[in-house]
C-alpha cells in the first residue's frame, strides 16, 4: 500500500524534546515502513525517517526563533501533498482541519487524525462543513463534543515496546514525577500540592511554551521555589525520558481539561510505573485503577494514593501497556481503518503478496 504520512510542522519526526503528535506520527510511520508499506512523510526537514521524507520546511518550527506565523508553511505542505496526492493509496492527515478544503474530491483516500481538544465552540461549523471527510479520535472521550461526523474510528496511541525500558523493582530514589507542559489545564499546582500533602519529593521535567510564561512566572514558579519537596528540571529529550519515568515512583497526572489521550500516561506505563491521575477526557480509558495506577477525585485522594502504591506490581503495570498499547496495535487499528476506506482502489484487496503478509486483508471496523 503507498501511504502518505502528513504531520504537523511545529516539531521533527521524531520531535528532538516535547511534541506528541509528531512522536506518534514517527512511530506509525516507521512501523508502516516495516510492515512492508511504502510510506512517504510529508514533515519538517530535520525529521529521521525510513520513509522517504519530503520536508516542508528546514527545521521544526517551534524551535526556529525566526518563525512567527506556521500557517504559511503549512500552506506550502499542504502544496506539495496537492502535486503528489494521485500516486498514493491513502493519505493520513495529523493537521486538524487545515487540509479538508483541499482533499474534498478524493476524500474517500484520507483519513484525519485529530489529535486535539474538539470542545472549542469555533470547530463545530467547521466539521459540519465537511461531513464526508473521515475521522479518527485518540479516544472515545474526545468525541463528545463533535456534531455528527464521518467517524472512521478511534485508535489509540501506541508506542514500541523497546523505546522505554521496563525497571521491575520499587525505585530508590522514591519521588514522583511530572513530566508534560507548565499549563493551566495540566495543573502542576496541583502535583505540588499532591506532593506535599504526601510528603513526597516532586521532580518536574516540563516546556514552558511562550504563551504560558506569565502563568509560570506568576503562579507556578513561586510555588516551586516556596517548596522543599520540588524539584524543577525543566524540558527533557527522549533518551532522558525512560531514566526520568522509571525511577519514578509514580507519575501524577493531575489535569483539568478534556485531556484527548496523553502520551505521558502510556510512557509512565511501559516502564512499570503507575499513574496517579483525576479521570479527565481520556484518563479511565487508559488508567485502570487499581492495577497500572489510581483514579483519584481530590488533591487528598492523591495523597491517599500515594500510599498505597506498594500494593502495584510494577510487572503487572507493564503488561497493561503491552496488551493495549504497542505501535503494533496501533498500526493495525489504521491498517483496519485504511483498508475500510471507499475510495481504496480495489487492485490492493486483490493482490496475493499482500495479502499473503496480511496487509491487504479486509478487516472489520
Amino acid at each position: 500500500m503507498k501511504i502518505a504520512q502528513i504531520a504537523p510542522l511545529a516539531e521533527s519526526c521524531p520531535p528532538r524534546l516535547y511534541g506528541g503528535t509528531e512522536r506518534i506520527v514517527s512511530y506509525l510511520t516507521e512501523e508502516l515502513v516495516r510492515l512492508g508499506h511504502e510510506v512517504t512523510l510529508f514533515a519538517s526537514g530535520d525529521s529521521r525517517t525510513s520513509a522517504e521524507l519530503v520536508p516542508c520546511c528546514r527545521n521544526a518550527l517551534r524551535l526556529n526563533p525566526t518563525v512567527k506565523d506556521p500557517i504559511p508553511h503549512h500552506v506550502v505542505m499542504l502544496e506539495k501533498v496537492r502535486r503528489r496526492a494521485a500516486e498514493f493509496d491513502v493519505l493520513h492527515f495529523h493537521i486538524d482541519l487545515l487540509h479538508f478544503p483541499l482533499v474534498r474530491e478524493f476524500a474517500g483516500r484520507t483519513v484525519t487524525t485529530l489529535h486535539g481538544r474538539l470542545d472549542l465552540p469555533d470547530l463545530a461549523p467547521c466539521y459540519r462543513a465537511f461531513p464526508e471527510i473521515p475521522l479518527v479520535s485518540i479516544s472515545d472521550d474526545q468525541r463528545r463534543p463533535m456534531p455528527p461526523v464521518n467517524w472512521a474510528g478511534t485508535v489509540h496511541h501506541g508506542l514500541p515496546p523497546d523505546l522505554l525500558a521496563f525497571c521491575p523493582g520499587r525505585p530508590e530514589a522514591g519521588y514522583l514525577a511530572f513530566l508534560g507542559r507548565i499549563s493551566p489545564e495540566k495543573r502542576p499546582d496541583r502535583a505540588i500540592r499532591i506532593a506535599e500533602a504526601a510528603g513526597v519529593p516532586l521532580r518536574m521535567a516540563a516546556k514552558i511554551d511562550r504563551a504560558d510564561e506569565p502563568y509560570w512566572e506568576g503562579v507556578i514558579r513561586p510555588m516551586v521555589e516556596a517548596s522543599r519537596w520540588v524539584e524543577f528540571i525543566g524540558e527533557i529529550g527522549e533518551e532522558q525520558k525512560g531514566e526520568f519515568l522509571g525511577n519514578a515512583t509514580a507519575l501524577l497526572f493531575p489535569i483539568d481539561w478534556p485531556e484527548p489521550f496523553g502520551l505521558v500516561m502510556i510512557e509512565a506505563i511501559a516502564c512499570g510505573t503507575p499513574v496517579i491521575a483525576f479521570p479527565c477526557g481520556s484518563v479511565p480509558e487508559i488508567v485502570e485503577s487499581g492495577r497500572n495506577g489510581f483514579l483519584v477525585g481530590s488533591i487528598e485522594d492523591a495523597a491517599e494514593a500515594v500510599g498505597r502504591l506498594d500494593r502495584l506490581d510494577r510487572a503487572a503495570v507493564r503488561s497493561t501497556f503491552d496488551e493495549r498499547f504497542t505501535v503494533e496495535r496501533m498500526a493495525s487499528d489504521y491498517l483496519r481503518i485504511y483498508r475500510s476506506l471507499p475510495g481504496l482502489s480495489p487492485v490492493l484487496w486483490q493482490s496475493p503478496m499482500i495479502g499473503e503478509a496480511g496487509i491487504g486483508v479486509p478487516m472489520t471496523a
